[in-house]
């Protein structure tokens, strides 16, 4: 790789020495050939706007943006795509020739990885999405582009699942979804296709609210989070005899729509998925 015309992109989060970004983005230079360096950079809280604007001076093209970060990105952004724009944050940045434009790949990350690495299609399918904050407003446009029979949100606070369903209400009618919400009553005694938490409870192992019947031996329960380990979630699905799946792929795939947005190349976020599980595995 010819350093002089190497292009700058990189991570910025507090902590961020954990993150894999780094490491998935070096794969994805190498499979694609692009001119591509990658790093990370451990935000100030309190002054995102400058580390940022630092590293555009320095030549930067990019940042993906983590946690505590992303709601300080969707407001430095001078310009948001319309999933940024639903999903209220904003994970990726791009710097060009018309200032800072903000996008969210994490949505369209969790559909790539459902789809095409787990094999489960979406289309038509009933859909149970747990949670009712950023991390869901994220998933909700990329699956109703998907053009799933039904999608039913289902929070522990009633009331926010409520806002989401009118927020979304009018982008459920022209994808032809069925739309609902609520509290934890609203979910169908009847196994549903997939099953998305978006929850932070398995941070804390907490498993969210969530009838029992919800799941069945077809049901593909997908968690966001990814540890070493199953979540509570994921073991919970797996003893009511649903398949379970953590967010490892949805972690690579929202990188690779982030390179595909950077470079306008799209890498084969699989192929370094099945690499990731394999270093992980080596280290566990």
């Amino acid at each position: 790789m010819n350093a002089a015309r190497t292009d700058r992109y990189a991570v910025i989060g507090n902590p961020v020495e954990h993150s894999k970004s780094p490491w998935i983005h070096a794969r994805f230079a190498e499979q694609t050939g692009e001119p591509v360096e990658y790093g990370r950079i451990l935000g100030t809280v309190g002054a995102f706007e400058k580390d940022v604007r630092a590293f555009i001076e320095s030549g930067g093209r990019g940042m993906n943006v983590t946690v505590p970060f992303k709601l300080d990105a969707h407001v430095l952004a001078d310009s948001l795509t319309p999933r940024a724009a639903a999903a209220g944050a904003v994970n990726t940045l791009a710097f060009g020739a018309d200032g800072v434009r903000g996008d969210n790949t994490d949505g369209i990350g969790i559909v790539r990885d459902i789809e095409q690495n787990l094999g489960v299609k979406l289309e038509g399918a009933r859909i149970l999405l747990l949670g009712a904050g950023g991390a869901a407003r994220g998933v909700v446009l990329p699956v109703f582009e998907r053009k799933p029979a039904a999608l039913t949100i289902v929070n522990r606070t009633a009331a926010k699942a409520d806002q989401l369903v009118e927020r979304f209400a009018e982008a459920a009618s022209a994808c032809g979804v069925r739309f609902s919400g609520g509290g934890a009553g609203r979910v169908e005694a009847l196994a549903y296709d997939v099953i998305i938490n978006a929850t932070a409870g398995s941070l804390d192992a907490a498993l969210p609210d969530c009838d029992a019947a919800a799941f069945g031996p077809a049901t593909l329960a997908y968690d966001m989070m990814y540890s070493p380990k199953p979540t509570v979630f994921m073991q919970h699905a797996q003893a009511l005899g649903a398949r379970a799946a953590d967010g490892l792929g949805m972690l690579v795939e929202q990188a690779a729509e982030s390179f595909f947005v950077w470079r306008g190349v799209r890498p084969d976020g699989g192929a370094v998925l099945r690499e990731l599980r394999t270093v992980l595995s080596a280290k566990a």
